[in-house]
């Protein structure tokens, strides 16, 4: 079944048009990821969808009584209330009726106004609502959500995930979703990952997250100069498709280049060529020149590149019976790590856990309550900020990094800051711009601009893809990887951890720091085959820096037989993946609805969960395999 159809939209803000007649459709079941670079777009395209953005141009045909909600990517100012307040609203007037009931009987129990209570009662029950309170507080414990709670008091993490909680309980046809993973600890998007493999309607959604993206897209589609491409299939057909469409384009620019310069020749020629002139060829040689300077237009790739100080000593930091924690509840109790030159670490836990504050006790912004923290000798730190607290908001994008000068030194040289900026992707007009009109992911851009203009040996990174584009998200991967020096890394995004970090710092609660070999799938692969045998929580594993070394089981018959099964079985598993992700992404499978969508849906989550638990055991397995 369609639920909203987009035909011709055009939408601009001043310059040139950031939509342009923009064509989608939706359908009940698809759960369609929106991929663009920074500033493309996606927001806007999203809050016509939604209706909260008005286009300048075109059509928008929804169902009859469609229910649309959403999550934005960030917080709207001016919202109060408690946590089951504003969640409530989310259903309009029976929420707003719901809430009422919920205050007149906790009145009640103080001698409150019983006649009141008594009217809200018949009303819901004329409503037939009763369920809708269910409905509120089966999500508020799904998100574990305290009700009672002032939204102002709380997280921008926590903020984000009552809001989510408010599009939920109005259960949407078509749920659009913002960046969703931003602020949200690992284990709230691995729940958020599951909610959107078993909605039932449609989803729309833009994320970072390639993980999310690989796990639940069933399509995608990217936003480029103001169009969409679709690429039905999940994130791995999608760069498939797209190097080919790449490769195709590079021949088809070569052909366009080489007919555009034999058409400049003729224009130029002398009279007598004015005078056989062909306005139909002057008229096709101005429609080349167009596309040309539009296509020069096209925002660029980033391309920055990190600088590294002199080597420091092979001790960076060192903890020794190191605590810490607020209000008699410790986050870090009793920590012993030695990170040395070279390490790459990541630091995961949920929000609150103290990732942050583990950070600053080992770069110093913090002092241990007990035990020391030693810095070795030669290290020069630079620090991404997860808060944004250090950008002035009054000084513009270029000061923000040369600090008032027009040079920054790069490489042993120097460069004037307006062409340093642009490899971030920041036009001239733009890097003279005040920080306080930058976009999300702008701001990240800007504190990769300054922290990479700093000579470092130690990365202290919090948090860096938030707000970043895929594209972006990538570079940075890749820059880290050829970093030279040592880096401490706190982030949820799982992919991200996987490709950079050796090993990692898990803040596992009751102010316990378990350290473990590998990225974020290592630590699950641990944590849950320890937790299958029954031990919790898991102990730390020392000697991280040398796998080889480790002791441990070997394989024994039925597990090496095992082994060479699953490679077979799991290539089997992509290929019903793929057919499943094929069909649903079929238009055809939604005109007659029923039960094969539902069907399908539930095959494609099987499979799913049965892919990826066949490599999480392929990986354990490997792991115990001699090494040739």
């Amino acid at each position: 079944m369609d639920l909203i159809t987009l035909r011709d939209i055009d939408l601009g803000f001043g310059g040139d048009p950031l939509l342009e007649k923009l064509s989608l459709r939706m359908v009940s079941g698809e759960r369609v990821c929106l991929l663009g670079r920074n500033g493309s777009g996606k927001t806007s395209l999203l809050k016509v969808v939604s209706g909260d953005l008005h286009s300048d141009g075109g059509e928008i045909i929804r169902q009859p009584a469609i229910k649309v909600a959403g999550l934005p990517q960030s917080v709207p100012p001016g919202i109060r209330g408690s946590t089951h307040s504003v969640v409530s609203s989310g259903l309009g007037d029976l929420g707003a009726l719901v809430e009422e009931h919920r205050r007149l009987s906790d009145d009640a129990g103080q001698g409150g106004n019983l006649d009141a209570l008594e009217a809200v009662h018949q009303r819901i029950d004329a409503a037939g609502a009763w369920d809708v309170e269910q409905r509120i507080e089966r999500t508020l414990t799904q998100l574990a959500l305290d009700p009672d709670v002032g939204f102002e008091a709380l997280s921008g993490g926590l903020q984000r995930r009552v809001l989510l909680a408010q599009a939920l309980v109005s259960e949407p046809d078509l749920l659009l979703l913002d960046e969703p993973t931003n602020h949200l600890d690992v284990e709230a998007i691995e729940w958020l990952e599951g909610l959107i493999s078993s909605w039932r309607g449609g989803v729309l959604f833009t994320t970072h997250d390639r993980r999310l993206l690989e796990r639940v897209a069933t399509r995608i589609i990217e936003l480029e100069q103001g169009q969409l491409t679709s690429w039905p299939g999940n994130y791995g057909n999608y760069l498939r498709r797209r190097e080919e469409r790449q490769a195709a384009d590079a021949k088809e620019r070569e052909r366009f280049e080489k007919k555009l310069e034999k058409e400049e020749t003729w224009i130029r020629q002398g009279i007598k060529a004015r005078r056989t002139r062909n306005e139909g060829r002057v008229r096709k040689l101005m429609e080349m020149r167009e596309v040309r300077a539009k296509r020069r237009k096209s925002i660029g790739r980033a391309t920055f590149t990190t600088q590294a100080a002199q080597a420091s000593g092979k001790r960076v930091f060192e903890a020794s019976a190191v605590s810490f924690g607020f209000d008699g509840k410790p986050l870090i109790d009793g920590l012993d790590t030695f990170i040395a030159r070279g390490d790459r670490i990541g630091i995961i836990g949920p929000n609150g856990s103290g990732k942050t504050t583990l950070l600053r006790l080992l770069v110093g912004e913090l002092q241990p309550q007990s035990g020391e923290v030693i810095t070795g000798a030669g290290v020069h730190t630079a620090y991404f900020d997860q808060h944004r607290a250090r950008l002035d908001e009054s000084a513009s994008v270029a000061d923000s990094v040369a600090d008032g000068s027009e040079h920054v030194g790069v490489d042993g040289g120097t460069r004037h800051i307006i062409s340093y900026l642009q490899d971030f992707l920041f036009t001239p007009e733009r890097a003279r711009s005040p920080v306080s009109v930058l976009s999300g992911g702008e701001r990240a851009r800007l504190l990769l601009a300054r922290l990479f203009a700093k000579p470092s040996n130690v990365l202290i990174m919090d948090e860096p893809t938030n707000d970043l584009d895929v594209e972006t998200l990538e570079l940075l991967e890749e820059r880290l990887l050829d970093y030279p020096g040592s880096l401490l890394l706190v982030s949820h995004d799982r992919a991200f951890l996987d490709n950079v970090v050796t090993s990692t710092l898990v803040l596992e609660g009751r102010g316990r720091v378990g350290e473990y070999v590998g990225g974020y799938s290592d630590w699950l692969r641990q944590h849950g085959s320890r937790a299958d045998a029954g031990e919790s929580p898991m102990p730390p594993v020392r000697g991280r820096r040398d796998k080889g070394s480790q002791g441990g089981p070997r394989l024994g018959y039925k597990q090496k037989r095992e082994l060479e099964s699953l490679p077979a079985r799991i290539e089997a598993l992509e290929v019903e993946l793929a057919r499943l992700q094929s069909q649903l992404a079929d238009p055809e499978l939604y005109k007659n609805g029923g039960s094969a969508v539902t069907e399908a849906q539930e095959s494609l989550a099987r499979v799913q969960s049965e892919l990826a638990a066949g490599y999480e055991r392929w990986a354990e397995l490997e792991a115990l395999a001699p090494k040739n």
